[in-house]
């Protein structure tokens, strides 16, 4: 049980899982296969590649300190926001945890995390692979 209601709006909103990353960033070269592969194989849940330098008015004042950092929403809502250790097994946790408590990870986001979710919304991204600027998130 996840704590919504069963059939709620809140437990069916749509997950977003965004990679907050960097060209020159070497761990986050190393990590984007087995971030595509898990981007492949989920169900339910769209998943970005975003290249804060690349796309910096979408990053605005947040500063992405420690590459690569994950965006994990759901809905319009954000449920977790910073450094993860790059590793599938890693992220397949956390978004295990996310799913079974509604209210995990929300009070210890970092100031800023829903003004960055609002302009990644705003913004259009590609699918995982595609790497750059195509759809609004909300048409997904």
């Amino acid at each position: 049980m996840n704590g919504f209601p069963a059939g709620s709006a809140a437990q069916m909103a749509p997950w977003t899982v965004i990679c907050l990353c960097a060209e020159w960033c070497g761990v986050c070269r190393d990590y984007r296969p087995a971030f595509d592969q898990m981007a492949q194989g989920a169900v339910g849940t769209a998943w970005h590649w975003l290249d804060v330098e690349d796309h910096a008015d979408i990053a605005g004042d947040f500063d992405v300190e420690t590459f690569p950092s994950l965006l994990v929403a759901q809905g319009e809502q954000v449920r977790f926001l910073g450094a993860l250790t790059p590793h599938a097994a890693v992220l397949e946790r956390l978004l295990q945890t996310l799913r079974a408590d509604p209210h995990a990870s929300r009070s210890s986001l970092p100031e800023g995390a829903d003004a960055l979710w609002a302009r990644i919304r705003a913004a259009s991204l590609s699918d995982s692979a595609g790497g750059g600027l195509r759809k609004p998130l909300a048409a997904e």
